[in-house]
């Protein structure tokens, strides 16, 4: 007897919609044995309408689901999916995605026209993003944003960033736990005055603000150098953290200007702004002069490296912190783009100064003292 039966939900209602649904799981594993993702995204999407409207037209209760899944898994014992747990993840994609008020997102080339989604006969209407996700952001994918992201537009942003990029689960979790939709295009830059739209656009949405390097563990005192040294030691972090499309070219690039030799912090071509990138480390606040020299510095690239076929040299210039209407006066009427945004890492305590500071056992002794003199 399986668990289903020991419940008290039966009934021809119940009992000709679990046949239903068993059909439609066949028919499912007809065509792609539940494993193409766009087949999966749209099941997933009428079983969780299937639900959400069953509950409100009944008085079976949420308990349904628990029967529903104990049903299924006995008629399915080999196909994942039909857990109490993914049941609710369903209804909780119905629920969110039909009132989802973001813009289409748009789609890889290949998934245009043979992934297209035929919905079953009779569903309501399919919202175009339910199409335009299958195929293209996997069920784990969908149920990382359902569990960490209410705001539509944010939720657009990050199935817009998985597809162009390509992210792992992994990759997008920790892209949501680092805020990267609050981060992303909002350094301050001069972009509009000296970029052509709509190279500007993109250049503006490539950099973000504040960078966060937390894969770095520094002890007081350091300087660029020692941030340098750990980034490039970090590449695929650092890389993964400045965005798709930054090819590293070289750390203290040298560059001799006149007679001089001049070394910049480092160096990369963006491959979809098809340009240099000169990234100069600040380990202080901003101030006007940093301005100048990286400006300088734009200008020996785009003399000395920048092919013809190449657009205008790009720079970044990251502080440990900015006053950002100084720093609006500070790019104004520079010639050469450039922004400006703050980075942020772990700092480790020195030992020494470990060894000072009173432990959580000391500090709670220290509470209950105060408690008794109180008293």
């Amino acid at each position: 007897m399986n668990k289903g039966s020991q419940m008290s939900i039966q009934g021809s209602d119940y009992t000709q919609w679990l046949k239903t649904i068993k059909e439609r799981i066949r028919s499912a594993q007809i065509k792609a044995a539940l494993a193409a993702s766009r087949e999966l995204i749209l099941f997933y999407w009428e079983l969780g309408e299937d639900i959400s409207r069953k509950l409100s037209e009944n008085s079976w209760g949420a308990k349904v689901i628990d029967q529903l899944a104990a049903d299924l898994q006995a008629e399915f014992p080999g196909i994942k999916g039909f857990s109490r747990r993914n049941l609710y993840y369903t209804k909780k994609f119905y629920n969110y995605f039909s009132s989802f008020t973001g813009s289409e997102i748009a789609p890889r080339l290949e998934a245009q026209s043979e992934n297209l989604i035929v919905p079953r006969s009779g569903a309501q209407t399919i919202p175009p993003i339910i199409l335009q996700l299958g195929g293209q952001i996997p069920w784990s994918h969908i149920k990382v944003i359902l569990d960490k992201i209410t705001d539509h537009e944010e939720a657009h942003f990050y199935i817009n960033e998985t597809i162009n990029n390509g992210w792992s689960r992994d990759v997008l979790a920790l892209q949501i736990k680092a805020n990267l939709f609050k981060r992303q295009g909002k350094a301050v830059t001069n972009f509009k005055h000296t970029l052509p739209s709509p190279q500007s656009d993109l250049a503006q949405q490539t950099l973000k603000d504040p960078y966060s390097f937390d894969f770095l563990t520094l002890t007081q005192p350091y300087n660029e150098r020692d941030i340098e040294e750990q980034l490039i030691s970090h590449i695929t972090k650092f890389l993964l953290e400045l965005g798709k499309g930054f090819a590293f070219i070289g750390r203290q690039y040298h560059l001799e200007i006149g007679e001089s030799d001049y070394y910049l912090d480092l160096l990369f071509y963006h491959i979809k702004l098809r340009c240099y990138v000169v990234v100069e480390l600040k380990n202080t606040k901003f101030v006007p002069e940093y301005a100048g020299k990286l400006n300088f510095y734009l200008s020996a690239v785009d003399s000395l490296l920048k092919a013809d076929t190449d657009s205008p040299t790009i720079g970044i210039l990251l502080c440990r912190d900015k006053n950002t209407v100084e720093t609006e006066f500070a790019l104004r009427d520079m010639k050469k783009p450039m922004g400006v945004s703050e980075f942020t890492f772990t700092e480790v305590l020195p030992e020494e100064l470990k060894g000072s500071l009173p432990t959580v056992e000391e500090i709670e002794a220290g509470l209950e003292t105060l408690g008794t003199d109180d008293e």
